[in-house]
C-alpha cells in the first residue's frame, strides 16, 4: 500500500544486476577486447573489410531508418497526442529548462562539435562528394552538409528513444529499460529472452558509440596537449593514458550521481561551450558568420529532403561511408545511452515539449556552433589566404580547432579552455553514459550500487583504448556502424510499440471525451448542490479540517462503495494512508488495467484575493485542498465539503470512464505495473510539502 511504500528503505542493494542481460553483454565486451588486443593488426583488417561491407550492403537501411524516424516524431509531436505528459497530469518537470538543455547537449555530442565544427567543413571544402573542390560552391556545400549531418536528424534519432522510454517508464510504470517500448507487441515477453536481447543490444551499441566518443575526444586532447607542449607527443600511448586518467575523473563523477555529478558538470560544459563560441564569434568575421547561418539554413530546409535519401548511387566512393552513414550508425549506437539519458531528465513535460526542446533548441545551436567555427575557417582560407590549415586538417582532423586558434586573439588561454573543456564533456559522458548502461544492465533500476557504476565506467575506458590499439578511428566507425545496425530495427520496433500505445491513450480520450465532466468532476447531486460548490470556492480550510474530511465523509463514502461492488461479485478495496493523509479506492479484474480513485491532502498558499476585507495576506499562510488522483494523475478539482452522496456520485462517474474505456478498447492487453503502480500513484506527495505549497498556485 501507499504507506508501505513510504516508509521503505530507499537505499539501494548490493547489487541489481539482471544475469539475463549482464552476463551476455560482458562476455560478448571481453571476447571483442581480448581478440582485439591479442592481434591489433588482424583484428584492423577486419574492421575494414566489415566497414566497407556494412555501408555497401545496408547503407539504404540506415538512410531510410533515420527519415522514419524523423517523420514519425514530428507528427507525433504535432498530432492530439502531443499534449500527452511524460508522467502522470499532474506531474511537473524536475529540471529546469536550461538545466534540461544542459544535460542534454553535453551528454548529446558536445564532444562531436568540438571535434567536427572545424574539421568538417574544411574537408568537404577540399574534397566535396560531387563537384570542384576549393570553389565557393564547394564551400556551400560543405557546410549544408555539416548542417545535415548534426541537424534535426540526429536529434529525431536521440528523440525517439528518449520519447519511448519516457512515456512507458513516467506514462504507464514499465521499467525505465529498452524492453518496455516492445511492451505493447509483445506484452509479458519483454521479461524474458526477447527483453533481455534487447537490452543487450542497447548496452552493445551504448558501449561501443561511447567508446567512439572517448576515442574522438582523446586524440583531440592529444593534439592539444601537444599544440600548447610540443614535448607531449602526438601517440596512442599518450591517449590511452587519457583514457584512463579522464575515466578516473568520470568514475568519481559517477559516484556522486546525477544532481551532483552530471548535471553541474552538464552546466559548467555548457557555460564554456557558449563562451568559446561567443569569443569566436567576436573576433573572428561576425557579419560573415551571421550571412552565411541564415543562408546556410535556408539551404538546409530547401534541401532536406534530398540529401535525406542520398546514397550517391551513381558514384563508386566511400565517402558516404565514412561521414554521413558513420555519422548517423554513431548517432544511432548511441540512442539508447543519449535517449535514455534524455528520458531520465524529461519527466513531467509534454510529448510536444519534449520533441520541441530535443530537436529545435540543439540544432539552431549546433547550426549556430558550425557557421561561428567553420565559416570562420572557410573565411580565412577563402578571404585571407590561409590555405594551409586545409593540409593540417587533412593530416589530423584532431588539430582543426586548435589550428583555427592560431589565426585569433589569446591563442594560448584559448586553447588551454578547449583542452579543459574537451577533458569535462569527456567525463561527462563517460558518466553518464555509465549511469545508463548500469540502469540498462539492472532492468530499467534507477538506484544501483557505487561498484556496478564503476564497473561500467572503467570498461568504456577499456573498450575504446582496445578500439584505439587496432586501428584508431577506422576501427572506432567499423564498430559503431555495425552496433548500430541491430538497434536501428529494435527502433522501428519500438516506434511501431509506441504508436499503438498512443492509439490506447486515444481511447481512452475517447471515452473521457464522450462523458463529459463538469468542472467539479460530473457530480450531480440535485438543486441544492450548486450552493455547495459556491462555497468551496470561496472557503480556503486549513489543514485540520480537509484531514477530518478525508478520515471521515470520502473514507466512509468510499467504503459504501467497496461494500456494494463486492456484493455484485467485484472484487474492490478501500485503504486509508496515514503518513500522506490519502484515501484510496481501488477495483480489481484479472487481466485489465485496475481502476483507482484517490482523494489527497494538497496544501497551497494563501492567494492574495482568499479575504478581500483584509488588505495583504501572510505569505505564510496556506489552506488545503482534498483533491482527486486517478490513475493518468491528479484531476485539479476539489472535494472538499462534498456530502457522502457526492463522493460516491464522483466515484461511479470516473468509474463509469473507466468501464467504458475497457469497452471501446477490447483485446488490448494491459500494462503491467506490479512494483511500479506505486510509483505512478503516489508520486508528487513523497517530497516535503513545502515543495509545492508555493509553487502550485491556483
Amino acid at each position: 500500500m501507499a504507506s508501505e511504500k513510504v516508509s521503505a528503505d530507499k537505499s539501494p542493494p548490493s547489487s541489481t544486476i539482471l544475469v539475463p542481460v549482464f552476463i551476455p553483454a560482458v562476455i560478448v565486451i571481453a571476447l571483442m577486447v581480448i581478440g582485439t588486443m591479442s592481434n591489433p593488426e588482424l583484428a584492423g583488417d577486419i574492421f575494414s573489410d566489415i566497414l566497407a561491407y556494412f555501408t555497401q550492403s545496408f547503407g539504404w537501411f540506415y538512410m531510410l531508418s533515420v527519415a522514419i524516424f524523423l517523420v514519425f516524431i514530428v507528427a507525433v509531436a504535432f498530432s492530439k497526442w502531443g499534449n500527452i505528459k511524460l508522467g502522470p497530469d499532474h506531474a511537473e518537470p524536475e529540471y529546469s529548462f536550461v538545466a534540461w538543455f544542459a544535460m542534454l547537449f553535453s551528454a548529446g555530442y558536445g564532444i562531436a562539435l568540438l571535434f567536427f565544427g572545424v574539421a568538417e567543413p574544411v574537408l568537404h571544402y577540399a574534397s566535396p562528394p560531387a563537384g570542384p573542390a576549393m570553389t565557393v560552391d564547394a564551400a556551400k556545400q560543405a557546410m549544408q552538409i555539416s548542417f545535415f549531418h548534426w541537424g534535426f536528424h540526429i536529434w529525431a534519432i536521440y528523440g525517439l528513444v528518449g520519447l519511448s522510454l519516457a512515456y512507458f517508464a513516467f506514462r504507464h510504470g514499465l521499467p525505465l529499460s529498452m524492453r518496455s517500448t516492445l511492451y505493447p507487441l509483445i506484452g509479458e515477453r519483454i521479461h524474458g529472452p526477447m527483453g533481455h536481447i534487447v537490452d543487450v543490444f542497447a548496452i552493445l551499441g551504448t558501449l561501443f558509440g561511447i567508446a567512439t566518443t572517448l576515442g574522438l575526444s582523446v586524440a583531440q586532447i592529444n593534439a592539444g596537449l601537444n599544440y600548447l607542449w610540443p614535448s607531449i607527443p602526438l601517440s596512442t600511448t599518450v591517449q590511452i593514458t587519457a583514457i584512463v586518467a579522464i575515466t578516473a575523473l568520470a568514475t568519481l563523477s559517477v559516484v556522486a550521481g546525477m544532481d551532483k555529478g552530471v548535471k553541474r558538470l552538464s552546466m559548467l560544459n555548457m557555460v564554456l561551450a557558449i563562451s568559446l563560441m561567443i569569443f569566436v564569434f567576436a573576433v573572428g568575421p561576425t557579419v560573415f558568420i551571421l550571412n552565411t547561418f541564415m543562408q546556410n539554413t535556408g539551404s538546409y530546409l530547401s534541401n532536406i529532403v534530398e540529401r535525406t535519401f542520398n546514397l550517391q548511387a551513381y558514384t563508386a566512393s566511400d565517402w558516404i561511408g565514412n561521414w554521413t552513414l558513420f555519422i548517423f550508425g554513431w548517432t544511432i549506437a548511441w540512442a539508447p545511452f543519449v535517449g535514455l539519458f534524455i528520458a531520465k531528465i524529461s519527466r513531467g513535460r509534454t510529448i510536444r515539449q519534449f520533441v520541441v526542446g530535443v530537436m529545435v533548441v540543439p540544432t539552431v545551436f549546433t547550426f549556430l556552433w558550425f557557421s561561428v567555427f567553420g565559416d570562420t575557417a572557410l573565411h580565412l582560407i577563402m578571404v585571407d589566404g590561409y590555405t594551409s590549415l586545409i593540409d593540417e586538417v587533412q593530416n589530423d582532423q584532431a588539430i582543426a580547432l586548435f589550428k583555427l586558434f592560431e589565426q585569433l586573439p589569446l591563442t594560448s588561454i584559448v586553447s588551454f579552455i578547449t583542452v579543459f573543456l574537451i577533458i569535462t564533456f569527456f567525463v561527462t559522458s563517460s558518466d553518464s553514459g555509465s549511469l545508463v548502461i548500469d540502469s540498462l544492465a539492472s532492468g530499467g533500476v534507477a538506484q544501483t550500487p557505487v561498484w556496478q557504476r564503476v564497473f561500467w565506467a572503467s570498461t568504456e575506458g577499456v573498450v575504446a583504448a582496445a578500439l584505439l590499439l587496432a586501428g584508431g578511428l577506422g576501427a572506432l566507425q567499423t564498430a559503431t556502424i555495425v552496433s548500430a545496425l541491430p538497434f536501428a530495427i529494435i527502433m522501428l520496433i519500438a516506434m511501431v510499440g509506441m504508436w499503438r500505445a498512443l492509439v490506447i491513450e486515444g481511447h481512452h480520450e475517447v471515452s473521457l471525451q464522450q462523458h463529459m465532466q463538469s468542472p467539479q468532476g460530473g457530480v450531480k447531486s440535485g438543486p441544492g448542490f450548486w450552493k455547495k460548490r459556491l462555497a468551496n470556492l470561496v472557503d480556503f480550510p486549513p489543514r485540520e479540517a480537509v484531514e477530518k474530511f478525508l478520515r471521515t465523509i470520502a473514507f466512509q463514502a468510499m467504503h459504501k462503495v467497496e461494500v456494494e461492488l463486492e456484493q455484485q461479485g467485484w472484487e474492490a478495496e478501500v485503504n486509508f494512508d496515514e503518513q500522506n493523509c490519502r484515501a484510496q479506492f481501488q477495483v480489481f479484474q484479472e487481466g485489465k488495467l485496475e481502476f483507482i480513485y484517490e482523494v489527497r491532502l494538497r496544501g497551497y498558499a494563501m492567494p492574495d484575493f482568499a479575504f478581500p476585507e483584509t488588505e495583504e495576506v501572510d505569505s505564510d499562510d496556506h489552506y488545503y485542498r482534498a483533491e482527486v488522483f486517478l490513475r493518468r494523475g491528479g484531476q485539479a478539482y476539489d472535494v472538499y465539503g462534498y456530502d457522502q452522496q457526492d463522493i460516491i456520485s464522483d466515484i461511479l462517474d470516473q468509474f463509469e470512464k473507466y468501464l467504458h474505456f475497457l469497452h471501446i478498447s477490447p483485446g488490448i492487453l494491459p500494462w503491467k505495473m506490479e512494483e511500479h503502480d506505486d510509483d505512478l500513484v503516489n508520486e508528487s506527495d513523497e517530497q516535503p510539502e513545502e515543495t509545492y505549497l508555493a509553487d502550485k498556485p491556483l
